[in-house]
């Protein structure tokens, strides 16, 4: 009965998480051979020697965006811009950096996270001298 219990609460605790990748789905965009992955996240989440190494700023109220680059199966340099608004219709700048890391190579920004509400990210991926426009909302929350 016990086992039983500690299952149901664990489906429980989870199914947010599910349901909120079920809805959403891969955090990624295809364009052609072009594949764009992202993800968006407190900076808290960050272990502190990866924040240093990286020049992120840990904080609760913080964010990241990773954004990756693929084409035809490799990671791709590219230039990457866009900004973040809330529902409002206030818009922020972010700004990229190019993070290479054994052979991959990654774009990060930051971004200020006031409180729990969602957010709308504008991109643009230029790769190839082609530009690939994406946009996604997410909701973020403060971190502890």
């Amino acid at each position: 009965m016990r086992r039983l219990a500690l299952l149901l609460m664990c489906l429980c605790l989870s199914f947010p998480v599910l349901a909120a990748d079920a809805a959403s789905g891969e955090r990624k965009a295809v364009f052609g051979d072009v594949t764009v992955h992202y993800s968006a996240f407190t900076s808290s989440m960050l272990q502190p020697a990866i924040a240093a190494s990286t020049g992120l700023d840990r904080s609760k109220n913080q964010g990241v965006l990773n954004v990756a680059v693929i084409k035809t199966g490799k990671p791709a340099m590219a230039v990457v811009s866009g900004t973040v608004k809330d529902l409002t219709g206030r818009a922020s700048p972010l700004s990229f950096r190019q993070i290479i890391d054994q052979g991959s190579v990654y774009y990060i920004a930051q971004f200020k996270i006031d409180q729990a509400q969602t957010l709308i990210f504008d991109l643009n991926v230029e790769t190839g001298g082609v530009s690939h426009p994406l946009s996604f909302n997410q909701q973020v929350f403060p971190g502890e």
